[in-house]
């Protein structure tokens, strides 16, 4: 029999949140079929594959069903089951951020962060730090991140990671929890050493236990859903003085998606470090094509325009076909990520666009520290918690 909604503890109700399927059994001891949800694509598939199931003994009381409870929330899957939430969030944030048009880049010489003639006030936020480093917002927190989603407002790519990832905090927790779980000064926007400096949720003072791994060794091994809305960046390999375009030295992103096939490839090949000695080879590969023309490797291996194609010397197309296969894996066709100001594109996308803007120095990819699985999960299990308990009171 189902455990009732009503009558069941703040903590069962939140397992039933995060997707567990919770029912009595007659059994003396609990039994948890937690599984490997991590590796599944959505909720519904874990369930399918029997994972994500808890029987509680019917003669727990209500204190023993809560402490089993609350002992489930912490167990892996129980994190793996926060992916799935975390996935929709970052998904439905970088949807809205790239389909404002207002939305636009700005290079570093014009300021990290611009809100246009009415200034930053008109728009939500407050300045602490001088040109354009700092921000926290001013009147509600959900408000000063509606600003991305419909006002006019520029920045670069490390502050579109930040605000990216605000905003996919701002979906996962809803509007109202998002003005009571976090304080303005948390959310602070700018330059990432100015972040350090502050209480921010993503850097600074409030960001709790940070889980670092660069080359997606863990990560990967966790499987897709442990991917969700990290954040990381792919930059330059060679020093500075081998860049031609400095404004794409570097691209901040977080992770909105990744297939089956991107997700077990990277757990083949140990995480990330296997890409970067592929990107290596292209951009060797690369080098063997000599050429002009605007965006001429994007328009060749993201775009695969056939005109271009077919007008390359027969030797290119050899060395083509070699890119082609290398860039075949599903990481580079399937892994996606956000880059303000680009969207949602997939990873191959970005290896190919950085070809044209800094050809003579490959590009490395890094996951960067986060604490989406540590300080943030518990955020949002305090946030349901309280709202939970303040309900009961309400309609005990």
């Amino acid at each position: 029999m189902l455990v009732g909604q009503a009558n069941a503890g703040c903590h069962v109700q939140l397992l039933r949140v995060l997707g567990w399927q919770v029912d009595d059994t007659d059994q003396l001891q609990p039994h948890v079929a937690a599984g490997t949800p991590c590796q599944r694509e959505t909720l519904e598939a874990a369930h399918e594959h029997a994972e994500l199931q808890l029987w509680i003994p019917r003669d727990y009381d209500a204190q023993q069903r809560e402490q089993l409870a609350r002992d489930v929330l912490q167990q892996p899957a129980s994190l793996c089951a926060f992916g799935f939430k975390l996935g929709d969030a970052a998904r439905r944030a970088t949807q809205r951020l790239q389909d404002n048009p207002g939305y636009r880049f700005s290079a570093l010489q014009l300021g990290w962060i611009g809100f246009g003639p009415g200034g930053a006030r008109s728009q939500g936020w407050q300045r602490f730090r001088s040109f354009g480093r700092g921000y926290a917002p001013a009147d509600g927190n959900a408000r000063a991140l509606e600003t991305f989603y419909s006002g006019k407002v520029r920045s670069e790519c490390g502050v579109g990671r930040q605000v990216a990832q605000l905003a996919t905090l701002r979906e996962l927790f809803g509007d109202a929890a998002f003005d009571a779980a976090f304080s303005p000064s948390e959310l602070s926007i700018g330059t990432f050493l100015t972040l350090h400096d502050t209480d921010s949720i993503l850097l600074g003072r409030s960001a709790g236990d940070f889980f670092a791994d660069g080359k997606a060794v863990r990560t990967a091994a966790l499987g897709r859903q442990a991917f969700m809305g990290v954040p990381g960046f792919i930059s330059h390999v060679f020093d500075r003085q081998y860049l031609d375009d400095i404004h794409n030295q570097a691209e901040n992103f977080i992770i909105t998606d990744l297939s089956d096939a991107a997700a077990q490839a990277l757990a083949d090949h140990g995480g990330l470090a296997y890409y970067d000695a592929r990107n290596r080879e292209i951009w060797e590969l690369s080098r063997e094509m000599p050429g002009s023309g605007w965006r001429r490797f994007e328009r060749l291996l993201h775009e695969r325009d056939a005109q271009l194609r077919a007008g390359l010397p027969a030797g290119q197309r050899e060395v083509l076909a070699r890119i082609d296969g290398l860039l075949a894996d599903p990481v580079y066709r399937e892994l996606m990520i956000y880059v303000h100001p680009k969207g949602v594109r997939p990873l191959g996308y970005h290896v190919a666009r950085l070809l044209d803007r800094n050809p003579r120095t490959p590009f490395s990819i890094e996951l960067t520290l986060h604490n989406l699985h540590t300080t943030i999960y518990q955020r949002w299990i305090n946030s349901h918690l309280m709202a939970c308990s303040a309900e009961k009171k309400t309609n005990p």
